[in-house]
């Protein structure tokens, strides 16, 4: 067995970094002389480090779709530190000068800044609180600082980390120096992660190498963007090992990609499938009529915007709805239609109105959901909020597109096409 030693320091230890992070940092150490081990931080107060101690901080990850079926046994954690029963063991992380990368998902309100955190809280509230102190001592023991690679799915997510940071820092008093060694030693990456994880698989009997009750089950599709400096692919040997990491200086276009595309098919097809009586998106991609509608939608008026290689967009596509068709996930049409409107505005929106300019004509489909995102909202059964849902139910096409508190601008010209098809 090669010999590995901690170089990632990790926090959280839910299903999602162990079905992406750790799943790569298994795949990196198989197939690359990376050989790193990861030290998971437990956040939290309550978690799962003491159920995933148990079992030698090993456990099975599966990726099912219609690609196949594969299992493999992750074993890159080496051990768990829980600061709130032990922050000294938590603080002596920042002495190992082998640790050079900090991952997290700390959910989308970890990276945020708490009111009345301070330098003596063993531990502090926040997570980038708890980070700040680690780099303190990192700082006060003259060692390198890290590279950190967050996977929180907010926008800027480095960069808002970082910011806090200094923000405690200026706050506790630490010297001018300390925030310089901040910005100049360590190294903030923004990210973006896409794969579904569906964690453990409930009411399945999975057969496993060891009794595992930390099972963690993903599709096959993965995708890490970073935005920084490219230099840590000479660290890191990602397309040695064949994952789908991609390092970029605009990580803009990716979010653009993945919310008008991915998100944007979702928000596009949910109203319509809902008025046809469909329950899941799987279903949907396998019924001819729809499928057609959604690949128009996506292929012919929404790609045409977008401002990446046609390829390479293409391919993202295809690899979207080969995920959407996953026997093995049920993404119920019902949950996706939760806060319609909003998500419209964001997820199509944007793609009617670019190809309105480009072309100078309007997206034959897209304006079609948007009339069914009308009706739908007009006769079915919307999940919003009750004032949205009373004035949708109540008013006139023309009234609705013409409510820039909806959708940030009056759509009044809109108006003929979308009411062939809403009235």
């Amino acid at each position: 067995m090669r010999e590995r030693k901690e170089q990632i320091i990790q926090f959280g230890e839910g299903g999602f970094l162990r079905a992406f992070v750790d799943w790569m940092v298994q795949i990196l150490d198989e197939k690359t002389d990376f050989h790193a081990d990861v030290v998971v931080v437990q956040p939290i107060r309550e978690g799962l480090c003491d159920v995933l101690t148990a079992q030698d901080c090993r456990y099975t990850h599966i990726m099912r779709g219609k690609e196949g079926v594969e299992k493999r046994v992750i074993d890159v954690i080496s051990r768990c530190v829980q600061p709130y029963k032990d922050y000294n063991a938590y603080l002596q992380l920042a002495e190992n000068p082998d640790f050079r990368y900090v991952v997290s998902n700390t959910t989308e309100a970890g990276i945020a800044y708490h009111e009345g955190d301070g330098t003596d809280d063993r531990p502090p509230v926040s997570f980038p609180a708890k980070v700040t102190q680690l780099l303190k001592r990192r700082y006060d023991l003259g060692l390198p600082g890290f590279i950190f690679l967050p996977c929180e799915l907010i926008e800027r997510n480095g960069i808002e980390l970082k910011n806090i940071i200094l923000r405690y820092a200026k706050e506790w008093g630490y010297p001018d120096a300390f925030s310089e060694w901040v910005v100049s030693d360590n190294l903030f990456y923004n990210t973006l992660v896409d794969r579904i994880v569906t964690g453990y698989p409930k009411d399945e009997m999975i057969e496993t190498a060891f009794p595992d009750r930390m099972i963690d089950a993903s599709e096959y599709f993965h995708l890490w963007v970073l935005e920084g400096p490219g230099r840590i692919l000479k660290e890191i040997p990602f397309e040695k090992a064949g994952l789908n990491v991609v390092v970029t200086d605009n990580l803009e276009r990716y979010r653009t990609r993945k919310v008008r595309i991915l998100n944007g098919a979702h928000t596009a097809l949910v109203p319509y499938a809902l008025l046809e009586g469909f329950e899941t998106v799987r279903e949907c991609i396998e019924d001819e009529k729809l499928s057609a509608f959604l690949k128009t939608c996506v292929f012919d008026e929404i790609i045409p915007t977008l401002d990446l290689p046609a390829a390479e967009l293409n391919r993202y596509a295809e690899d979207v709805f080969t995920r959407f068709s996953n026997p093995y996930i049920r993404h119920y049409l019902s949950s996706i239609a939760l806060n319609s409107v909003s998500k419209f505005r964001v997820r199509v929106l944007p793609s009617i109105l670019a190809y309105h300019r480009k072309f100078a004509k309007l997206p034959e489909k897209l304006i079609f959901s948007f009339a069914m995102l009308l009706r739908f909202y007009r006769i079915g059964n919307p999940q919003d909020e009750p004032e949205i849902v009373a004035f949708m139910k109540e008013a006139e096409t023309r009234e609705i597109l013409k409510n820039t508190a909806l959708w940030g601008q009056n759509l009044e010209f809109l108006w003929e096409e979308v009411a062939k098809y809403a009235d």
